[in-house]
């Protein structure tokens, strides 16, 4: 995978030159932002994770708040999983026995080498769902990941919403809209003709110290929608900046912008 970046990069990226970059793209100085990115897309980087996220810190400043998806969708009801399934034999095991969910120590899933590094950055807070938490840094971290509930936990009481309300940015580094997760806000608030189906979900907790496996319910969402949903965005409103950042693609939009167009879009979706 290396050796694929290599073969991208013209040059390799760097910390002053991804600022830079970011500065052109657009993003002002000051900002709340929340990120999705695939560092093997932006080509070869000097530093790595390290590097994007120093960068990311920097283009935003000390008055701006850098927000990340730090999902650990590995903690959830086993008798769902599909790739790969386990024998049912196992399921009771894994809910008994699979550590809680720790903000400070358990790993992220299958969310990229960037997020794994920010997530343990000095001075980054972590939102304390166990399945859907959200990591941030800056002045505004604490009112971003504090609350978060268990029930919808993309919904009206999550860190998305708070961004929504701080009119924050959303960038996406060499990935596209099937991994912008501020679309679930907008899958909540559609208007849909029936009461939108919920799935009862399981995760190992800490309750008072002691660890406990803990049932809620969160949206049965349909990120195949996303794609076109992001498409018809830039097209039909021009708000989405597109530019380079390190040998990659980077999209920047405000999120309250995306999010309104999203749910008018599944609204007339769901109608359709």
């Amino acid at each position: 995978m290396e050796q694929d970046a290599v073969a991208r990069a013209a040059v390799p990226g760097t910390v002053r030159g991804m600022v830079a970059q970011l500065a052109t793209l657009g993003l002002p100085a000051g900002a709340t932002v929340i990120v999705h990115s695939s560092l093997s897309r932006l080509g070869w980087v000097a530093g790595g994770a390290q590097a994007v996220v120093t960068a990311l810190l920097e283009a935003v400043g000390p008055a701006g708040t850098l927000v990340m998806p730090t999902h650990s969708r590995h903690l959830t009801e086993p008798s769902d999983w599909g790739n790969p399934a386990v024998p049912q034999s196992w399921w009771e095991v894994i809910r008994s026995e699979t550590p809680a969910f720790d903000p400070r120590t358990t790993p992220t899933y299958f969310m990229g080498a960037v997020v794994e590094c920010f997530r343990s950055f000095p001075g980054v807070l972590r939102s304390a769902h166990p399945t859907v938490s959200f990591a941030a840094h800056g002045p505004d971290a604490r009112r971003i990941t504090d609350g978060h509930t268990l029930d919808d936990g993309l919904g009206e009481g999550s860190p998305l919403a708070r961004l929504y309300e701080a009119d924050a940015w959303v960038l996406l580094l060499g990935v596209g809209h099937d991994n912008n997760t501020s679309l679930h806000l907008a899958e909540y608030r559609a208007r849909t003709p029936h009461p939108p189906r919920r799935l009862r979900q399981g995760s190992p907790v800490l309750v008072g110290g002691e660890r406990r496996w803990v049932e809620y319910v969160e949206l049965a969402d349909d990120t195949s929608l996303f794609e076109p949903l992001g498409k018809d965005f830039a097209a039909i409103t021009g708000l989405e900046r597109v530019g380079p950042v390190g040998s990659g693609t980077a999209r920047l939009m405000r999120q309250r912008a995306l999010v309104d167009f999203g749910a008018t879009w599944l609204s007339r979706r769901h109608h359709t």
